[in-house]
Order: C-alpha cells, then structure tokens, then sequence
C-alpha cells in the first residue's frame, strides 16, 4: 500500500469513488471498446445513480472517455467538450441487484467503425476500480496493471499455452484470473503483466487454437 491507497490520487474533486473513480472506469471502458467511442450509454447504479449530478460523476465519466485523467481541469466542461467532439451519450439509472457495489456504472460504447462493448465496473473507493463484467462475461479487471482478456473454450492446456507465449517473450505475470460459465463452455481469463505487451505478442496469443478474442487493456492506476 502506498500513500495514494490512503489520501487518494490527485484529482479534480469532490470525490475519489465519484470523480477519480469514474474517470477511471471510463479509461478502463475505452480500452476495451479499442477505439474512441462516438456513442455511450451510460446506466448507473445505487450511490452512482443517487448522487452523480451533485459529485460530479457525469462529467467526470464524459471526461474519461475523451481519454483525460483524473486531475484534468477541464473535467467541470466535460459536457461542453463532449459536444465539441460529437460523442453522443445518455445518462440513465439503473437497478444491478442489491449484491452489486453501489457506485456502479453500465456502458454500452459505439466507435465510428461499428464497434461495440458493455461493460460493468465498480468505483470501490480511494479512485481505486474494478470491472466485474465485459460483453456479459465475468471478469476482474483493476486497472493496475496492463492486462491480456481472453474470451477462448475452455480445453485442458490453454493457461499453459498463454503463459509459455509470454514467457517466450519476456512478460512477467502479476496475476491470471479464469471465468467460465460452465465446463467446456467458453471462458474468459483476465492475465495481468507488469510490462506493456507488445501487439505481435498479443496476436500470437490471439493466433493460438483456443482463442475466439484477445484483447489488451492498458492499466489506468
């Protein structure tokens, strides 16, 4: 733990789970989608959807998805830029059930080549985030680390056949994380490094047999 696991990070206030936190999961959000968004709708849930207007949490997830950090100055004219740029988004609310984190956010993103994601994220305090689900698949994404997202069958053989492709490359995992809905169905692993993965290793890993999609997210902490 470090000092900004206890103060939280610098920021434009009045929040870290409202405003850091949601800059964050919108980072997050556009890593995925691989692309700028054009289109956001965006559901939110328990605290986040009591509160957002007076903490900021709107502009400061507009802001994240124009790709600004948390400590930008602009985050108050995040609508105003929004429009500049015509990114079209929509605020809503949203009920997620009462085992969800009440600072939760739901984004269906739109890039201008069709592209779509939905993505589910929590704002767990101190500016700190974790993303629970990606296109309805259960994850665990903090955002602390660059990270690998596979969406493959699940088949004896496939963690070996991720982690030997990266070691090969020099990639240190800091952690690996599998999802499946069921045995043999399709899973989801969530691998995050401590270096940035090159794109000729991302696509070796997306070449391996198993594999129906990889996807590299970059840390956002």
């Amino acid at each position: 733990m470090n000092i900004f696991d206890v103060i939280g990070p610098v920021m434009i206030g009045p929040s870290s789970s409202h405003t850091a936190g949601a800059v964050r999961l919108s980072l997050l959000a556009i890593s995925i989608l691989g692309a700028w968004p054009v289109k956001a709708q965006i559901a939110l849930h328990g605290s986040f959807a009591q509160t957002y207007r007076g903490h900021g949490t709107d502009m400061a997830l507009l802001a994240g998805l124009m790709g600004w950090l948390p400590d930008d100055a602009r985050i108050p004219q995040a609508k105003e830029f929004a429009a500049e740029q015509g990114l079209e988004y929509e605020f809503s609310t949203i009920n997620l059930g009462d085992l969800t984190h009440p600072n939760t956010v739901y984004f269906k993103l739109t890039a201008a080549d069709g592209r779509q994601c939905e993505v589910i994220g929590s704002s767990i305090g101190g500016g700190q985030v974790l993303v629970t689900s990606i296109d309805g698949a259960a994850v665990e994404l903090s955002g602390r680390f660059p990270a690998i997202l596979t969406l493959h069958k699940d088949k004896p053989g496939v963690i070996s056949l991720v982690s030997s492709a990266l070691a090969s490359a020099g990639i240190n995992i800091a952690s690996m994380r599998v999802f499946r809905a069921n045995k043999g169905g399709m899973a989801t692993m969530v691998i995050e490094c401590d270096q940035v993965v090159p794109e000729p290793i991302v696509n070796l890993v997306a070449a391996l047999e198993p594999m129906q999609s990889v996807r590299f997210i970059r840390n956002v902490l």
